[in-house]
């Protein structure tokens, strides 16, 4: 095991470096950040330049993705445009987006695969019917359409909860944004969940522990689950960053201040060093779930074992 998780983390080293270079690349042809720094009039030339020596922008492209690397793994992310560390801004977004990141996740686990469970056990059964149509409804709705409509029903029509996130964005605040943020994330997990537990029940191991006259809810639990969690949990794992870099939408209706509050500030500002910052983050957190699923195999199927 250690010598694969050790391996593991060499081959991120070339993933990482190609994946922000990558990101390096693509911000910087987003457009010019000093023009998007100096608003709708055009900078004088000798402001602009004073701002490209000092954000290092009158450097190659291949020297300033150097000298990003050497800040970042100095625990420097660079400055934002409005003077702030990009290490503030991430203590204050992360945070809030883990707190929203969690909540959806619960939602995918708790909710998803029970549902998953359930229809895969009674499949062909009414319920089994109704959960895959409304599923799919919940699919086939675009995200900003699920959490404007329960915006509009639980916070203005009916007033269960506030239209928008305070501030400190506590847990309780946190539940219907994450359950939109988990909306179709949710969908798929139950869908999975009802497949894969549906075709691990025709196998043979399922039916010698039958045989063997074992308790249903242990061959559930022990046999049949374990065995039909393995794709359920490369799904979940692979999901953690993309709900977090994927918050964009659900955080601008809610004016929830986390990642992708952030995000989106960056981009429409062209402010390079923040949208780089956040990524480079976003690909580490892509890179430790997914070593996580891979871990979590040997836990949920005793057979996997790592040299």
């Amino acid at each position: 095991m250690g010598r694969y998780v050790v391996r593991r983390l060499l081959q991120m080293v070339p993933v990482f470096l190609g994946a922000t270079l990558l990101i390096f690349l693509m911000v910087h042809v987003m457009g010019d950040p000093i023009a998007g720094l100096c608003g709708e009039r055009e900078c004088e030339p000798a402001t602009a330049a004073r701002l490209r020596q000092e954000f290092g922008l009158d450097q190659p492209v291949w020297q300033q993705y150097l000298t990003y690397l050497g800040n970042i793994f100095a625990g420097d992310f660079g400055t934002a445009f409005n003077g702030r560390p990009v290490t503030e801004l991430m203590a204050d977004a992360f945070p809030v987006t883990v707190r929203l990141t969690v909540v959806a996740i619960l939602f995918e686990v708790l909710v998803g695969v029970t549902l998953g469970v359930v229809t895969g056990l009674r499949r062909g059964r009414p319920v089994d019917t109704t959960v895959l149509l409304v599923t799919l409804v919940v699919i086939s709705v675009p995200t900003f359409v699920t959490g404007l409509l329960l915006q509009l029903l639980l916070g203005v029509e009916w007033g269960l909860i506030r239209p928008s996130v305070s501030a400190e964005a506590r847990f309780g605040e946190l539940i219907v944004p994450g359950l939109v943020l988990a909306s179709v994330s949710l969908a798929y997990v139950t869908r999975l969940t009802r497949t894969s537990l549906a075709e691990n029940r025709r196998s043979d191991y399922v039916r010698t522990a039958v045989a063997k006259g074992l308790p249903r809810h242990r061959v559930i639990t022990r046999h049949l689950l374990r065995n039909s969690l393995i794709p359920v949990v490369t799904f979940i794992g692979t999901d953690i960053g993309a709900l977090m870099g994927g918050a964009i939408v659900t955080e601008r209706i809610f004016n929830i201040h986390g990642v992708g509050y952030q995000l989106y500030q960056g981009i429409l500002r062209q402010n390079t060093q923040t949208v780089v910052g956040f990524v480079t983050v976003l690909v580490l957190v892509f890179l430790l779930a997914n070593l996580l699923v891979d871990l979590l195999y040997a836990v949920l199927d005793p057979r996997i074992r790592y040299a």
